[in-house]
């Protein structure tokens, strides 16, 4: 079931009338010449995004560790919606949803302003049709981050740099080495500080591919987490 952060309602800003004595008037500057007028901010309505993750505990549990986060939580910009997938779900049968979450959205109300699919490749046997899903996405309007091979990725690159190609088993495992987990699941206090880094370096990797010339699905180790932390919260990417 979707989870929902309050959105932050904007309240109309009305400006005083200026008071003039009868006897002498009276200047709204000061003896510099500087507006003494109150400036009032003015706070940007709040984009809402949703999120429809593959994964059913150790995705989830960053995204709401996330949303918890100051500069996600007490932001006038993201209100942050995650949803996941059925349990299992292939990238194609996530994207779908989202396609028809947008839609629904467009005919009703349009209230939600950007939608992401988060999910793996799997290594050694890819998801099926992962190209065709990814340009299905690409041409309705489906923001995604995808991690090669598999979310474990992205929460190595909080601890260290990886250029080397990983399977699942592998990355699991190092994840595991690295944070000292049971596998699914994780702390929130471990990452959360540490999700500066993991985006360079996945925007690190990004370029590397790039450079090399090395194409979607073969980008391994790759993660896009680092695009939808840009959105969420920007000061930490």
């Amino acid at each position: 079931m979707a989870q929902f952060l309050n959105l932050t309602s904007l309240r109309s800003v009305r400006r005083l009338g200026c008071f003039r004595p009868v006897a002498r008037s009276h200047d709204t500057k000061g003896a510099r010449g500087r507006s003494l007028k109150r400036r009032v901010a003015v706070r940007k309505p709040r984009r809402t995004i949703l999120i429809f993750c593959e994964g059913v505990k150790t995705e989830p549990e960053y995204l709401e560790a996330l949303k918890r986060q100051p500069s996600v939580r007490d932001s006038a910009a993201v209100d942050l919606q995650v949803q996941n997938g059925l349990g299992g779900s292939v990238p194609s049968t996530l994207v779908s949803m989202a396609i028809d979450a947008r839609n629904r959205s467009i005919e009703i109300d349009g209230e939600i302003d950007e939608f992401w699919c988060v999910f793996d490749v799997e290594w050694p046997k890819n998801h099926p049709a992962l190209r065709e899903t990814v340009e299905q996405a690409r041409q309705n309007g489906i923001e995604l981050a995808i991690s090669n091979p598999c979310f474990e990725l992205w929460l190595i690159l909080h601890f260290q740099n990886q250029t080397a190609w990983l399977d699942n088993t592998e990355a699991r495992k190092l994840r595991r080495s690295l944070d000292g987990s049971q596998d699914k699941g994780l702390d929130a206090v471990t990452y959360m500080p540490l999700v500066t880094e993991a985006a360079q370096r996945a925007a690190e990797l990004d370029e590397r591919h790039k450079g090399n010339d090395t194409q979607f699905p073969h980008n391994n180790p790759s993660s896009g987490m680092h695009r939808l932390i840009s959105h969420i919260a920007p000061s930490q990417s």
